[in-house]
């Protein structure tokens, strides 16, 4: 766990009490462990160095970005993966090497190809058998695609982020020719190179035995087709601890095994080794972010529901409402028993707006606390809207003691800056 409680009873991350952060800088906030999101990506380093594969790694901006943690990421020899122009420009305003940027998606627009192509990126990710051709007419020389395919295979998640599965909106269907047809079509290309291939089964993946079975027959396919790939992009979608019931990704574990099976299945098949890749975003950041709210209202139905009203909501927390995600909250500014089931709501003007419908908190719990959220640091603020004119959370990077401010809190004048008068 990125926080605990100090001597006297107040929540710290880094040394940092997030009680006189909250204080300092207002809520709804978000506060990422700086040093705990380059452990996470070192430690995927570390995992493939000792595996002794050519690889490279990738972070998933989507899941969370922003100019400093696009040079985060840089710092830590992390390629990039963006799916869309401005999350191709937040990388480049970060001064990031355009050829280490791989743009993804299932419908890229002509503007965004173009936008892409002008700045030579790295690779497309290729997810419809009509961008093949709408990429290699924009271009005007050689450009290297990945060909995303959908193996078919269901990953044991919510049914909202599997994305491997025959009827998933994502990739080309190995089943029924698709992927093969798409192949042909870069062949014939002028300037389209196929580079590699990409498939992605889903998201919140705790063992390797999906990854590891998609592989190979993937793998089994590019032999039987006699396809030559430089690079396999296994995609990420590893596992993260929201609550207690959950498990991280062993990345120590994990990563060795699905390089293992891979070269087993290789050399099976007599088809070389390709450089492999995996792009996580999620398990980067998420544990390594936290959520704080200020308490407002409190309301007890009897022997009905007690609900404890934070002054923020879906507009900056919306996976509890999308997903029916489970979350964990701790009171900051003190450390009492936890005694009590509650609803923690939102305020926005939603029924749906529920933070944690059974949280675990103290009795104590009253108007002014301080809770956190924890395991906030993925598709939080990526998700963060302004639904009834709320405004975005200011993100603070903490480590040694120091927070630095790294996206500022929204302001009322940006809420309307579009706004024709």
């Amino acid at each position: 766990m990125t926080v605990q409680y100090n001597q006297y009873g107040e929540l710290t991350m880094q040394d940092t009490n997030l009680k006189l952060l909250a204080q300092s800088f207002g809520t709804p906030t978000i506060v990422y462990d700086e040093k705990q999101i380059r452990t996470q990506m070192r430690r995927y380093h570390e995992a493939f160095r000792k595996s002794d594969v050519d690889y490279e790694l990738s972070y998933a901006s989507k899941a969370f970005t922003c100019i400093q943690m696009v040079k985060l990421a840089n710092e830590e020899n992390f390629d990039l993966d963006v799916v869309s122009m401005g999350e191709l420009y937040t990388a480049l305003e970060a001064g990031f090497d355009p050829k280490r940027i791989h743009f993804h998606g299932n419908n890229k627009t002509r503007d965004e190809i173009q936008y892409a192509l002008d700045y030579d990126i790295g690779y497309f990710v290729i997810d419809a058998l009509d961008e093949v051709d709408l990429i290699d007419s924009y271009a005007s020389q050689k450009v290297d695609v990945l060909l995303r395919v959908n193996p078919g295979v269901e990953a044991h998640t919510h049914e909202f982020i599997q994305t491997g599965q025959e009827k998933s909106k994502f990739g080309l269907s190995i089943k029924y020719g698709l992927a093969e047809k798409a192949v042909s079509q870069i062949q014939k290309s002028k300037y389209l190179n196929l580079k590699g291939i990409h498939f992605h089964i889903g998201s919140q993946i705790e063992d390797t035995k999906g990854m590891i079975e998609t592989a190979k027959i993937v793998l089994t396919w590019l032999k039987e087709e006699n396809i030559a790939i430089e690079l396999l992009n296994l995609g990420g979608g590893f596992s993260v601890k929201y609550t207690e019931n959950d498990q991280s990704f062993n990345i120590e574990k994990g990563i060795p095994e699905i390089i293992e099976s891979i070269k087993s299945t290789c050399h099976t098949l007599e088809y070389p080794l390709p450089k492999l890749s995996v792009e996580p975003g999620r398990s980067i950041v998420a544990e390594a972010g936290i959520t704080l709210y200020e308490v407002g209202t409190i309301k007890e139905i009897p022997s009905v529901n007690k609900y404890v009203s934070i002054d923020g909501g879906m507009s900056d927390h919306i996976r509890t409402s999308l997903y029916d995600a489970k979350y964990q909250a701790l009171l900051v500014n003190r450390n009492d028993k936890v005694d009590e089931t509650v609803t923690i709501a939102g305020k926005l003007c939603e029924s749906g707006d529920i933070i944690i419908h059974e949280a675990q908190c103290p009795s104590t719990i009253q108007r002014g606390d301080y809770i956190a959220i924890l395991t906030t640091g993925a598709y939080h603020y990526s998700m963060a809207s302004n639904y009834n004119q709320m405004q975005k959370p200011a993100v603070y990077f903490v480590q040694n003691g120091k927070a630095r401010e790294v996206i500022k809190r929204q302001s009322l004048r940006q809420l309307i800056i579009n706004d024709i008068k």
